[in-house]
């Protein structure tokens, strides 16, 4: 395990190891040049995670859960384009989804969640087969994000 800081530009210095990065082969859509990354809680709302690229300090998305919002959520997709992340079973992948925010509304991009196998520390995006809103606006009532930086 190897000790290393990310000089972050929206969080300061984050100390991590070696350990807690999880690898994108392939990217994020948009970012595919970006590999690592860092998923950590947000200090201040407890819904709210951030995935930090470890490579480009001033890239962080926000994510959450999309379960926490929509319960029967299901993500659709091939079997084989969950093969690069090395799951024993489809129970272990956690999908977390993009946060945005447009003029009116909190957005989450179902359409192409994040899929990660913590125990493997491999991640990827995925397009959902099936009609997945690529903004579905949160209702007024969620608790809105705050900023941090």
């Amino acid at each position: 395990m190897r000790n290393q800081e990310i000089h972050t530009t929206r969080f300061g210095v984050l100390r991590i190891e070696s350990d807690d990065i999880i690898e994108f082969p392939r990217g994020i859509l948009g970012m595919e040049n970006l590999h690592e990354w860092v998923l950590f809680a947000d200090a201040e709302n407890p819904q709210l995670g951030w995935l930090q690229s470890a490579q480009q300090p001033e890239v962080a998305l926000a994510v959450v859960s999309p379960r926490r919002f929509i319960t029967n959520y299901q993500v659709r997709v091939a079997r084989r384009e969950l093969t690069p992340l090395q799951l024993a079973k489809t129970e272990d992948a956690h999908v977390l989804a993009i946060v945005s925010k447009n003029d009116r509304h909190i957005t989450l991009n179902l359409k192409a969640p994040l899929v990660i196998n913590l125990s493997a520390r491999l991640g990827c995006q995925i397009v959902t087969k099936g009609d997945q809103p690529i903004q579905y606006e949160l209702s007024y009532h969620c608790e809105p994000l705050k900023k941090s930086a």
